[in-house]
């Protein structure tokens, strides 16, 4: 998961837990440590205001994301309530997961929807997969996508190195500049034959699966507006919950031609930090759903903030998550409190150890699709496994809960007005 979890001790024997979302850097929380000490952690929506301008879309906001998830543990631990409580009460009892799904090997429709069934059986009732450029690029024959010659070799090619991001700067380096072209300008397209057999794909999955049950869809690629359009169209008869991330969230105008183009709807919002920078897609009218993950949007409370924005404008909010259950039990919290809330992503559902990374009153956390938040204070965690997460380090970490004494004096003038 390449997750990063966080600990805030106090001067009583309080201890918070937050989360630093995954693939991002520790450097990022360590850095807020010294405008922190001292502080009531009660007070968090002062300290989030502190710290607010530390943080920037995506990765960038981890630091900021994971202790201000922290904070909020804390205060519901000195007040004995559990952090929804301290949102404004609860919409609902039990909050909905949707299931993430990966199959490996050749892409099948009908592997693809065996899979998803599965998840079914154990109580999901809502589904994501993955459906797009990644799945033509997973196929051995040519033919079904067409790019400056030699692109589509080397994104193929860049595609699973992220493992090697932290160890291997050569590897990161070519993924990174192959990967890192916003969809307009790689050149990327989809042939007939490509569209043929993606449409087919999405039968295949709905003859098996149904089309009652929600069904979104992740990871088209980065292809243009035109090709967005085209491909979704291809969707449209299948009854798709969404299209998830299909441009750079930055690039309003395109989304809002995309949205009047198609009839299927479109969501995003993974990479959006603070609600203010969710406005102008809002705005536009052209998302169904937003989809802030709280380790990049600002946190608990800021996430809160951007689904009561989003219901302004009739958007409902999922929440995506790919974390520990630190992020998950968090996002829980937010969701329960929220109330255009839709449904919450767990991609860990084929990780045995995943539950036992906490200590938590509640077990297994997700039972038949869903989370059921208790009473306990704060998060609902008790402690952390530190066995199980120590069995599960990055191979470039010695051990876990490392000093961070370091950081206590960092300084720096950080007012951002004169």
């Amino acid at each position: 998961m390449g997750c990063i979890m966080v600990k805030i001790m106090t001067n009583s024997e309080l201890v918070g837990y937050g989360e630093i979302r995954d693939w991002s850097s520790e450097t990022y929380g360590l850095i807020l440590k010294s405008r922190l000490i001292g502080e009531n952690p009660c007070n968090v929506d002062k300290l989030f205001r502190r710290i607010k301008q530390f943080g920037g879309p995506s990765r960038q906001a981890g630091g900021v994301c994971g202790i201000e998830l922290a904070l909020w543990d804390l205060a519901g631990k000195a007040f004995g309530v559990p952090v929804y409580q301290m949102l404004g009460g609860k919409f609902r009892d039990r909050v909905r997961i949707y299931s993430d799904t990966d199959v490996h090997g050749r892409p099948d429709g009908k592997k693809m929807g065996e899979a998803l069934k599965k998840r079914m059986e154990m109580g999901f009732t809502f589904l994501k997969m993955d459906w797009g450029v990644g799945t033509l690029m997973e196929l051995e024959e040519s033919g079904f996508l067409s790019a400056p010659l030699g692109f589509a070799e080397e994104l193929k090619a860049s595609m699973g190195t992220r493992k090697y991001f932290l160890t291997d700067r050569e590897k990161f380096n070519r993924a990174y500049d192959v990967t890192n072209i916003a969809h307009p300008f790689t050149g990327l397209q989809i042939t007939g034959k490509g569209l043929d057999f993606l449409e087919n794909y999405l039968a295949e999955v709905r003859s098996i699966i149904g089309y009652e049950i929600p069904l979104a869809i992740d990871h088209c690629g980065h292809i243009g507006l035109n090709e967005c359009i085209k491909l979704a169209r291809r969707a449209e008869k299948y009854n798709i919950a969404w299209l998830e991330d299909l441009l750079p969230w930055q690039m309003t105008g395109l989304y809002k031609r995309l949205a009047e183009a198609i009839a299927v709807p479109l969501a995003t919002g993974e990479d959006i930090y603070l609600k203010e920078n969710f406005l102008p897609l809002l705005e536009s009218g052209a998302l169904a759903v937003i989809h802030p993950d709280i380790l990049t949007s600002g946190g608990i409370y800021e996430t809160k903030k951007i689904g009561d924005l989003a219901q302004n404008y009739g958007a409902a909010m999922a929440i995506h998550m790919a974390e520990t259950p630190i992020a998950a039990l968090a996002a829980a919290h937010v969701a329960a409190a929220t109330e255009n809330f839709l449904a919450l992503e767990f991609h860990s559902v084929d990780v045995p150890w995943w539950d036992d990374l906490v200590k938590a009153p509640s077990r297994p956390i997700i039972r038949n699709g869903y989370i059921e938040l208790t009473e306990a204070p704060g998060l609902g965690i008790d402690n952390l496994n530190d066995e199980v997460i120590r069995a599960h380090l990055d191979s470039t970490q010695k051990d876990i809960w490392v000093s961070t004494d370091q950081w206590n004096n960092e300084y720096s003038h950080d007012r951002t007005w004169s």
